[in-house]
């Protein structure tokens, strides 16, 4: 490879990936602020509704929830909502734990799911 190329290469590789809210949106979903998340605590068996703010972490239990990017269909779609979240878990550091990075999706919720031994969480909706 010559010189220019292996600089040009060199100087992507040191650029930083795009955070997910910057990353360009297919036409067919529209940002909005705040997702509706379902927390389930499997020990209790108690479900809480949270709404969740973008960029506003939230807790439940231990979990300490933070909502990057909340995306949603337009209302003359099929409804769907797709939520990058970043999960810590504050148990036994009070830094947080990272238990689960990525998007998660209303109607796909089996996709990319929060392994957690006592939390789960599901994407409703975003407004």
């Amino acid at each position: 490879m010559k010189a220019p190329a292996l600089a040009l290469l060199g100087l992507l590789a040191a650029l930083p990936a795009p955070r997910p809210a910057q990353a360009q949106l297919d036409p067919g979903w529209e940002p909005k602020r705040e997702a509706q998340l379902q927390a389930l605590d499997k020990v209790t068996a108690r479900i809480t509704i949270i709404k969740a703010p973008v960029n506003q972490p939230v807790t439940f239990g231990t979990l300490r929830v933070t909502v990057r990017a909340c995306n949603a269909r337009p209302a003359s779609e099929v409804p769907d909502a797709a939520v990058w979240l970043q999960v810590d878990d504050t148990r036994n550091d009070s830094g947080g734990k990272p238990v689960f990075q990525g998007w998660m999706f209303a109607n796909a919720p089996g996709i990319a799911m929060l392994e957690h031994p006592v939390y789960d969480l599901r994407v409703l909706d975003c407004h």
